[in-house]
């Protein structure tokens, strides 16, 4: 920032953490357990480990008795229930091929997976959990990690399954011209290439009236989607250079961002959005978006925190940019 002497944290893409590889938050609940098994299949996809963690916290009535003097409650039953329902997830996953490590920690969930998100390559948890005693793992949580983790978060809903493994079933990400917008395509096409996937790149552009108020008398609808594919034509040629064995096909859809990629969602091998974009006329893809496509999607989502990354000073080269 200028003027401002505080270091700069934002994680990189050449970080490249790898301690805990493929990062996953269960507990219990078929939505938890369908999450393990898509980490599981990407972790022997990249060749990660999977790690499985579940977290918990101490009953209110216990905590009240603590603080009234009552003694500190033995909190080995409830870790060892914790430990049992992991233990069951485990199972369900059966043999894999890379390493398999779980863990049960004390604390908030949400918390305790950001925590392990600065040394993963990836975060995974469920649409909603179980609530009650396992709680918050999978339900409000899954809203709060792509806020706070410190690497993408997959968000996986109930019963998904290996069949849009097809071959041709593209990644789809969603960009609005930010930087923002940028870094999530360049995780996707990774994501893409990783999977030996296409990847297609869709910019949502709201109807015209809908704007109408802030934009100027003069714009003209036809010159303003020509200028916007000129751009997006000149983003696909820079991701193309950077994956330059990557099948890239782009389009401008029509529609409320939110929907246009809930609607994409339903032939994506994946999803990919940012957390936050430019604002405005199509920049809500990136923002508040985020948390409609994870709601209501038809697949996994994978929403991508801001990270510093060399490449995107390549991209001016390319043509017009969105400012």
């Amino acid at each position: 920032m200028t003027g401002s002497h505080e270091q700069d944290n934002t994680p990189t893409t050449q970080d490249a953490a790898t301690t805990h590889g493929i990062v996953v938050g269960v507990d219990g609940s078929e939505q938890s357990v369908s999450a393990a098994k898509w980490a599981a299949r990407e972790a022997e996809l990249r060749g990660l480990p999977l790690t499985l963690v579940t977290a918990y916290t101490m009953p209110v009535f216990a905590a009240s008795a603590l603080e009234a003097g009552y003694g500190v409650p033995d909190d080995t039953m409830i870790r060892d229930g914790a430990m049992q329902v992991l233990q069951g997830v485990v199972n369900q996953l059966g043999r894999l091929e890379v390493p398999l490590v779980h863990r049960v920690e004390m604390g908030d969930a949400a918390g305790v997976l950001v925590d392990y998100s600065a040394n993963a390559n990836l975060l995974v948890a469920g649409t909603r959990g179980r609530g009650g005693f396992f709680g918050r793992l999978l339900g409000s949580v899954a809203s709060a990690l792509p806020a706070h983790a410190k690497c993408p978060v997959v968000i996986v809903p109930k019963g998904e399954h290996a069949s849009r493994a097809a071959a041709g079933v593209p990644v789809i990400v969603g960009v609005d011209g930010s930087e923002q917008g940028r870094i999530a395509a360049l995780a996707a096409a990774l994501e893409a290439e990783v999977r030996q996937s296409p990847l297609r790149v869709v910019i949502a552009m709201p109807p015209i009236s809908g704007a109408v108020a802030w934009l100027p008398a003069t714009v003209d609808e036809q010159s303003l989607i020509g200028e916007m594919r000129e751009r997006l034509e000149a983003g696909i040629d820079w991701l193309k250079s950077e994956f330059p064995s990557l099948e890239i096909t782009s389009d401008i859809v029509d529609g409320v961002p939110v929907d246009v990629m809930v609607n994409e969602s339903k032939t994506a091998r994946l999803t990919v959005v940012g957390t936050r974009g430019h604002g405005g006329f199509t920049g809500a893809l990136l923002g508040s978006t985020s948390q409609g496509v994870i709601s209501h999607a038809h697949g996994p989502v994978m929403v991508v925190p801001y990270l510093r990354d060399s490449r995107l000073a390549h991209r001016a080269s390319f043509g017009p940019t969105f400012s």
